[in-house]
C-alpha cells in the first residue's frame, strides 16, 4: 500500500530523521522542504526560492507514483498538497532539546570555527538559532508553534502528535500503528 507521510515540527525536533526512518522502512523517497524552499549555495540555506518554482518542483515529486516521507515546514506555500497526505506527524520536544540539538547541527554543518565570535558563519548561526529559540513565542508571522497548531487543526486528514522525548524507533513504531490503525492520535 502506498503510503504519503508528511511530518511537521520546529526546527530540531526530529521530522528530518523520523521521515528518513519511516522512508527507509517503507522503501520509499525521503523528501525534504528545504531541498525546494532554498536554492542551493555554499554556504546552504542563503537564498530563498521563489514561490512557483519551488512548489513546481515539489509538485513533480509528490505526484509520482508510490509513497513518500516529506520532512520540513510548508504552511502557507505548500497547502495545494495538503489532499495527498494520508497522515500527517506533528512533533514537539522541549525548547532546550531542540537548541543543543540545532547548536550541535550547525557546528557539524559549517565547522566549530565558522559559528565561532568572528567566524565567517558567526552572526548567521547566532540569527538563525535566536529564531529556533522562538518558535513557542511567535504568532501567525513567522513558523511557528501557534502557526503549527492552527494549520493541523484544519487539515483534513489524520494527525498524529509526537509530544515529548523518544527514541526515533518508539515514534517510528507509533507513525506505523497510525498508518495500519489510520486513526488520529496524540502520544507523550
Amino acid at each position: 500500500m502506498t503510503r504519503r507521510v508528511h511530518f511537521v515540527g520546529a526546527s530540531g525536533s526530529g521530522t528530518t530523521t523520523l521521515a528518513a526512518a519511516l522512508a527507509h522502512r517503507l522503501g520509499c523517497p525521503h523528501l525534504d522542504t528545504d531541498s525546494y524552499y532554498w536554492l542551493p549555495s555554499d554556504p546552504p540555506y542563503q537564498h530563498i526560492r521563489p514561490r512557483e518554482p519551488r512548489v513546481a518542483m515539489l509538485r513533480a515529486d509528490l505526484e509520482k507514483p508510490g509513497g513518500w516521507a516529506l520532512s520540513g515546514s510548508l504552511c502557507g506555500w505548500g497547502d495545494p498538497f495538503i489532499p495527498l497526505f494520508d497522515l500527517v506527524v506533528f512533533l514537539y520536544i522541549p525548547t532546550d532539546l531542540r537548541m543543543e540539538r540545532l547548536r550541535a547541527r550547525e557546528i557539524a554543518r559549517y565547522g566549530a570555527e565558522a559559528v565561532a565570535p568572528g567566524g565567517p558563519m558567526h552572526a548567521g548561526s547566532v540569527e538563525f538559532l535566536q529564531w529556533a529559540a522562538s518558535y513557542d513565542e511567535f504568532g501567525l508571522e513567522n513558523r511557528s508553534l501557534r502557526m503549527h497548531a492552527e494549520w493541523l487543526a484544519k487539515l483534513p486528514g489524520p494527525v498524529l502528535r509526537l509530544e515529548g522525548v523518544a527514541t526515533v524507533e518508539a515514534n517510528l513504531a507509533r507513525v506505523l500503528a497510525a498508518l495500519d490503525g489510520g486513526v488520529s492520535a496524540t502520544a507523550s
